[in-house]
């Protein structure tokens, strides 16, 4: 038993180690950019733990008429499930999507938003 005990805690200690720095202290808040020009700020919320985004501008294939109505509106709700890592909705389109917003480094985040479970899409965001 105390040597389970001491390779559970021994594990634990090594995933602290392990997880990155740039996660624990990186600052999501602010204007983040992709390649195309699309635009996020993003700032914690609720709890403080909380992740909302506001869509600042679009840019690209995604610059339609229907999406452009969401310039200037908080379309991202999320939960932090870890350090650097929160779980929520994503408002784009006319609809809502599951959303992962993935802190990868200290300059950079990953949304990925997934319709349906299934149909997901990514893109690398930087902090401008």
């Amino acid at each position: 038993m105390t040597k389970v005990r001491s390779f559970l805690v021994g594990a634990a200690l090594l995933s602290a180690i392990a997880m990155p720095a740039f996660a624990q202290e990186a600052n999501i808040n602010g204007t983040w950019v992709d390649a195309e020009g699309t635009s996020f700020t993003f700032k914690l919320c609720g709890d403080g733990t909380d992740l909302c985004g506001v869509l600042n501008d679009i840019q690209g294939a995604s610059r339609t008429p229907e999406n452009l109505a969401y310039v200037n509106q908080e379309v991202v709700q999320a939960e932090q499930t870890a350090p650097g890592k929160w779980e929520g909705t994503i408002n784009y389109g006319g609809s809502a999507a599951g959303a992962k917003v993935t802190l990868v480094a200290e300059n950079a985040i990953e949304i990925t938003g997934c319709q349906l479970g299934i149909l997901c899409q990514s893109i690398t965001f930087y902090k401008s």
